[in-house]
């Protein structure tokens, strides 16, 4: 799935140009240039990185930061900042910043560092996280990519495993369908089509067929939910 990546930048052209080339390079960005709606935004837990400028109305950025980290999110956090003696890099880590850029910076640097991250990030996934998911009867081998339900083997498409991890990672829970744009299909916002209904639709032909129990259930007004109980 595409990686997520907010920047927080009050420069509208700046932040112009790091969207536009973290775009190119297969990012999907998303831009803010107020600290509060920095926060807003970030506390909603769905990117994979944040970007933020250290100089920022409204809320500065390791002010932000702090209160993203007191609200339990962990995203990894890279600083940019034309603040850049010992102290001011060790203020920015110790606020909860994964690195520290100074500006003026390359931005050959910037993606080598973001690279870095992510695979700080892969590696302590990889390490910590399982490898099988289970829900009732259904068994999903994520390193393999295959999908089997009592021991049958059921063939899924490239978005259909990913929409099926997605809803197997918040098993038992709701999963709106805005949920579900943003995270597999980088909408952020609604197109107003039935894109999401039809992949279900599908997914779940394909996870029920032949099978007496229900186990994707739609749940009125709200969403959907991957669960052994109805």
């Amino acid at each position: 799935m595409t990686r997520k990546i907010l920047i927080v930048e009050d420069d509208a052209a700046t932040a112009a140009y790091l969207a536009k080339g973290l775009s190119e390079g297969g990012y999907a960005v998303e831009t803010c240039g107020d600290g509060r709606d920095g926060l807003f935004l970030a506390s909603e837990g769905i990117f994979d990185l944040i970007i933020a400028d250290r100089m920022l109305p409204g809320l500065n950025g390791l002010a932000m930061l702090g209160a993203v980290r007191a609200a339990g999110v962990k995203t990894p956090t890279l600083i940019l900042s034309a603040l850049g003696t010992v102290d001011d890099r060790i203020d920015g880590l110790n606020a909860g910043a994964d690195d520290y850029l100074v500006k003026p910076y390359s931005f050959a640097e910037l993606t080598a560092r973001i690279d870095a991250i992510f695979r700080r990030v892969d590696r302590g996934a990889s390490e910590g996280q399982p490898t099988r998911l289970s829900v009732g009867d259904l068994e999903i081998d994520l390193l393999a990519r295959t999908v089997a339900r009592g021991g049958r083997s059921i063939q899924l498409g490239a978005r259909e495993f990913n929409l099926l991890e997605y809803l197997a990672r918040h098993a038992g829970q709701v999963v709106t369908r805005t949920m579900m744009l943003e995270k597999i299909w980088n909408y952020h916002f609604d197109p107003g089509s039935n894109v999401v209904d039809v992949h279900i639709g599908r997914l779940r032909r394909k996870l029920e067929e032949g099978f007496a129990a229900p186990i994707l259930h739609t749940v009125r007004g709200a969403g959907y939910r991957l669960s052994t109980e109805a």
